[in-house]
């Protein structure tokens, strides 16, 4: 389905129960639940943002900024020891 078709079949779903307060009250408050899930998501980066990170750690790579997990290292130690 294209977004065109979807759009017409939200709409003419959503006329058909206009008439019913309770039913466009739960609509309603699903749309909003909906919104805050993509407001949320909407929190990650952009693909410029996540191609400046790719490329300074390019840099910081090339420059010998880099650190490597000791044999045996859980996560957490190593995140200890580089004190982030």
């Amino acid at each position: 389905m294209t977004t065109l078709q979807l759009n017409e079949e939200v709409l003419r779903n959503i006329s058909i129960i206009a008439d019913d307060e309770s039913m466009l009250r739960r609509v309603a408050k699903y749309l909003r639940k909906l919104i805050a899930e993509k407001q949320d998501s909407s929190d990650s980066m952009t693909q410029e943002e996540l191609q400046a990170k790719i490329e300074q750690a390019d840099i910081d790579f090339r420059q010998g900024k880099t650190f490597a997990m000791l044999p045996g290292e859980s996560f957490m130690d190593f995140r200890k020891r580089i004190g982030r």
